[in-house]
């Protein structure tokens, strides 16, 4: 009876044994590498500490732009209602415009024409017009530097030359300009 007590207290012994050696091997392993893995977690720290500063950065900025965000509002809004006449008054107000830039330009002018289109979204409505005038070319510099410094707000879109044109004689062109009503 007292052998298989024996045995079994070897085999225990063993296993305690062979558990304190896989411990010590263990031990030994990981304060091998704990001097590469403080580095990388420092590594990884100072890392994730500049990450965080930039999206501090980022976020203050934000709030900067949030707040300067009131003044383009208002300038959005002064733009809005000074540049872009309403459809009632403002066809009349744009041919009048045209034809007093062409006539202090020294262009003859031969018709305007309109089409509106609603902007869907916006609140505004685009108006193509459409133009012809005949002169010499300063002219027609004058005349599209009036178009630049108007008090209403127009995008010159194309400019096509008359095939009627002759040599030496006026130039002949057709203005395709858009602006933008209030709806």
């Amino acid at each position: 009876m007292n052998k298989p007590w024996s045995i079994l207290k070897k085999w225990i012994v063993g296993a305690i044994a062979a558990l304190f050696i896989l411990d010590f091997g263990l031990i030994y392993i990981t304060w091998q590498s704990s001097p590469a893995a403080v580095a990388a977690m420092r590594s990884q720290r100072d890392d994730l500490k500049k990450h965080a500063d930039q999206l501090r950065g980022d976020v203050n900025r934000g709030n900067r732009i949030r707040n300067s965000l009131g003044a383009a509002q208002k300038e959005y809004d002064q733009f809005y209602k000074t540049q872009f006449l309403s459809p009632q008054d403002g066809y009349s107000a744009i041919e009048t415009d045209l034809t007093t830039l062409a006539s202090k330009s020294g262009l003859r002018m031969t018709g305007i024409q309109f089409t509106q289109k609603e902007v869907k979204g916006r609140g505004v409505s685009d108006v193509e017009i459409s133009e012809n005038v005949e002169g010499n070319y300063n002219s027609i510099v004058q005349f599209i530097d009036g178009l630049e410094h108007s008090k209403y707000f127009y995008l010159l879109k194309n400019l096509k030359l008359d095939s009627a044109t002759s040599p030496g004689g006026p130039i002949r062109l057709q203005f395709e300009l858009h602006t933008y009503f209030r709806t």
